[in-house]
């Protein structure tokens, strides 16, 4: 377990991260998410030991981290550093001998990844003649390459087309089995939505909310509906019932307030518009993260 406890960071007049406590168990996706600037990456670099908190600890197993806990540990960081002249095959055995793996190891486990995610032909490229997707799949190896207790992933989804996304989603799911403390950072509300079951949102180096997502989507969510429809919407904002609306090119997210029931308002809705499609809907955590950051 990765245990965050009280943290303070201040950098000179700037306090960066402000009293946070959060807890990740062992097969657990926990969502670090929060705006740019929020206080994401001061936080996981603490945890990595990579920064001195100002005050608070960070225990991984009961037990501050240090350099001991490092060959335990796989970093993904969300900026990218890559020796671009040097081989794919270099370069990953170089990273994976740095967390103690013999050569031996390093390279049957640089093919396995390799051939995994389908850039084994790649092997004795140069990184620099890679797309910048097949180079975020190198920097992917290298972060898990060692086979590390905990996981922490900062933006991993950055120059990935759909197809790549869900693959790397896939194997991040495939981690949870065998009992990885994974921590997660983006701004991809709709992946963090997928892969997380628990989330901390930070903002302005403070903490928001935190907690199991299907809890707090009951607790904040609020009363929504969804709707597909012909003609005008334009008078739903002007109506008292409505909180937020969300529309498309005939379809619309509405959220109304607490106290009204979803049949009265579609009742509205049958005398104003033609509607193909009416449901209720649970929240999504990006209109969450948007209501709970504006109010913050």
């Amino acid at each position: 377990m990765i245990e965050v406890q009280n943290l303070v960071k201040e950098f000179q007049n700037t306090v960066a991260v402000d009293d946070i406590s959060f807890s990740v168990k062992p097969g657990t996706i926990f969502g670090l998410l929060g705006p740019n600037g929020a206080g994401k990456t001061t936080t996981i670099r603490t945890v990595l030991n990579i920064i001195k908190p100002t005050s608070g600890k960070v225990l991984f197993n009961g037990e501050s981290i240090n350099t001991n806990f490092l060959n335990q540990i796989g970093y993904l960081p969300e900026e990218r550093g890559l020796y671009k002249k040097s081989k794919v095959i270099d370069v990953i055995l170089y990273f994976a001998q740095l967390k103690n793996m013999t050569r031996t190891q390093s390279l049957q486990e640089a093919e396995k990844w390799l051939k995994r995610l389908n850039i084994l032909k790649y092997r004795n490229s140069k990184l620099e003649e890679l797309s910048k997707g097949n180079q975020q799949k190198i920097q992917f190896i290298m972060s898990v390459i060692h086979n590390p207790e905990l996981m922490i992933f900062d933006e991993p989804f950055t120059g990935f087309d759909p197809i790549n996304q869900q693959e790397i989603r896939e194997l991040i799911f495939s981690f949870i089995p065998q009992g990885k403390i994974i921590i997660l950072s983006t701004h991809q509300m709709e992946t963090a939505e997928k892969l997380c079951s628990e989330i901390f949102l930070i903002n302005k180096g403070k903490e928001v909310t935190s907690g199991n997502l299907s809890k707090l989507k009951n607790k904040l969510g609020g009363n929504h509906v969804e709707i597909k429809y012909n003609g005008d919407i334009s008078f739903l904002s002007g109506l008292g019932e409505v909180v937020n609306l969300d529309a498309y090119n005939n379809y619309a997210e509405i959220e109304l307030k607490q106290d009204v029931e979803p049949s009265s308002f579609l009742k509205i809705l049958t005398e104003k518009i033609e509607l193909t499609h009416f449901s209720i809907i649970e929240p999504t955590l990006n209109s969450i993260f948007i209501k709970l950051i504006k109010q913050n």
